[in-house]
């Protein structure tokens, strides 16, 4: 199976925000102007960090190794920082290959993101079971906002550029538990251009993140 980020010209629709924890929408009121403007979310990420996500199942932990993949672990730094993963939907979830989630409720983040590509890192680590990795287009530098994580152990996508630059280290079970009714129904397309009010719509269940933030003093 082929991971794509579907690549599209996004047109001018708008939607608000849809409703998560008040922690998540005070975050994002405060971070929205960062957000609005990749070019400044340009922070080197430290050598080993952490990145916990707080979710409608439960929580779990990333570790992120910057020499894996100096690209894609300082990419997520700075989303994560500034609270773009906050309240996104939980929108491709394949039982036995992945979970991937990464774009923003909010259509307007996504037209300016979804340009914001960064250059592709050399694949060090194997797309092993709770290794994370950003999807790409089959276009080289594609990479931007959607990460997924591996439910097994995918060394087939290492040949495919898919490099990872963490793992889940704590609550892989609560991963593995992420709701699967939907697979790969949702649309990429309507995700990016209309946002979370579709996804509640039409996937009523699908599971979310409510915040996402760097754990503080890991070494």
């Amino acid at each position: 199976m082929r991971l794509t980020v579907l690549a599209l010209t996004l047109t001018a629709l708008l939607s608000t925000l849809a409703p998560g924890t008040a922690a998540a929408q005070a975050r994002a009121k405060t971070n929205r102007g960062n957000l609005g403007n990749p070019a400044l979310l340009k922070e080197t990420a430290p050598e080993k960090f952490q990145a916990r996500f707080t979710t409608s199942k439960g929580n779990f932990v990333i570790e992120v190794t910057r020499a894996w993949a100096p690209n894609g672990a300082d990419r997520f730094y700075n989303l994560v920082k500034n609270g773009y993963y906050d309240n996104c939907r939980f929108f491709r979830v394949v039982d036995g290959f992945m979970v991937q989630f990464g774009i923003n409720g909010d259509p307007g983040l996504n037209r300016v993101w979804n340009t914001a590509t960064i250059k592709d890192d050399p694949v060090k680590q194997s797309n092993k079971e709770g290794y994370v990795t950003f999807a790409t287009t089959a276009a080289p530098n594609s990479r931007a906002t959607q990460i997924f994580i591996n439910f097994a152990d995918n060394p087939y996508l290492d040949r495919q550029r898919f490099a990872p630059f963490g793992k889940v280290v704590e609550g892989m079970d609560v991963v593995n538990a992420i709701n699967k009714e939907y697979g790969e129904k949702p649309d990429q397309g309507k995700i990016m251009v209309v946002g979370n009010s579709y996804l509640q719509k039409e996937f009523p269940r699908l599971d979310f993140i409510k915040s996402a933030t760097i754990v503080a003093g890991v070494k």
